[in-house]
């Protein structure tokens, strides 16, 4: 059809392995193309390997560009193509979108960590964070964000006009129930997500040690690529704390292995200082895991009434929460059953049609 919109978006986060901005934009494109009316929009795809994705024929185009999948892919070949291909509107769903482009451009910008705590990130790369997001920021016809706590990050420290930001909260997937039995709960204590400063990774290993001295058997599973700054040795505090042996450190694994942990594991840990939104304790929720995170405003915000909150830095605290839950499961009762309210809030279905309805509100007739 010659009415049908044209949005390019840049999908180099759906390349490799998958996480955090990766699973977003993978779950808003499914739904995007198994619409009933997909038949009215094409969805260009931009990235410089071919993507491992499976969508409805006819529903997008793939193009693959140029090499490497940092600054400088994004501001030479994908802006070079943008600017050359007939577009309606560009999504950014990764804080950052090429320069100088023409077109309405709509950019989600998932936390600000970078301007608000510079000190997390090493010079030239907080530096090239800050730069890119408030250019993108400043260009953008509309700011995506996941959270009311961010929307005010962006709007006092990027000064970014309120009626330019829209909160959109990603989605909880459902579990993946297979057949039979259900998985027997062990004293698995679980980590999920990359590993930042912010998320407090050594206080979390030395409130293990504390909570579980007598309770050999227990163990704790950190799951995410170590991307702290400045670097933290993990391996060496677990070592310190003579857990060693009851820590498994996992860079990566397939979801069905983290299916598997979710259903296993009798308690959720996540003490994170700062964050957009913070995803992975829903899901612990949606698998009836009790989460245990640190108390802040946007946890506050996400969690409800349907988690364990812990002081900052409070590791004698969150030693005796984890501790709770592993030697008494019923303590998680109250938290569980407050579960459902809180994770209907999220919606994929909800988030990928409220996205779709603002990019077409911005693109071109």
């Amino acid at each position: 059809m010659t009415n049908r919109l044209r949005i390019g978006v840049d999908a180099r986060e759906l390349i490799g392995a998958t996480t955090g901005v990766g699973r977003y934009l993978g779950e808003l494109l499914r739904r995007w193309t198994m619409r009933p009316d997909s038949y009215r929009r094409t969805f260009v795809l931009y990235a410089p390997k071919p993507l491992p994705l499976s969508l409805p024929a006819g529903t997008f185009e793939a193009r693959i560009l140029g090499r490497g999948r940092g600054t400088l892919w994004e501001q030479t070949y994908l802006r070079r193509a943008v600017r050359e291909d007939p577009l309606d509107a560009f999504f950014a769903p990764a804080y950052t979108a090429p320069l100088g482009v023409k077109i309405p451009l709509a950019v989600t910008i998932h936390d600000i960590s970078f301007v608000a705590h510079p000190e997390w990130f090493r010079a030239r790369e907080g530096f090239r964070r800050r730069w890119l997001t408030r250019r993108a920021a400043s260009n953008a016809r509309i700011v995506f964000t996941d959270s009311e706590f961010s929307r005010n990050e962006i709007e006092n420290h990027l000064s970014v006009e309120p009626s330019r930001i829209e909160v959109i909260p990603p989605g909880v997937a459902s579990p993946a129930r297979k057949p039979g039995a259900p998985l027997a709960r062990e004293p698995l204590v679980l980590f999920v997500g990359s590993l930042f400063n912010r998320r407090r990774l050594p206080d979390l290993i030395a409130a293990f040690a504390r909570a579980t001295a007598d309770l050999p058997h227990a163990r704790l599973a950190i799951v995410g690529d170590n991307r702290t700054w400045p670097k933290q040795n993990l391996a060496a505090a677990a070592a310190a704390h003579g857990v060693a042996k009851r820590i498994a450190f996992k860079r990566y694994i397939t979801d069905v292995e983290l299916e598997s942990l979710y259903a296993r594991a009798s308690v959720f840990a996540f003490l994170s200082e700062y964050e957009g939104f913070g995803l992975t304790p829903l899901e612990a929720l949606s698998y009836g895991v009790p989460p245990i995170v640190g108390d802040t405003p946007v946890a506050r915000e996400v969690y409800g009434n349907a988690a364990e909150f812990v002081p900052i830095g409070d590791v004698a605290g969150t030693a005796s929460a984890i501790r709770r839950f592993l030697i008494d499961p019923p303590a998680a009762a109250p938290l569980l059953l407050r579960a459902p309210a809180i994770l209907r809030r999220y919606s994929w279905d909800t988030a990928a049609d409220r996205t779709l309805e603002a990019l077409e509100r911005i693109a071109r007739p």
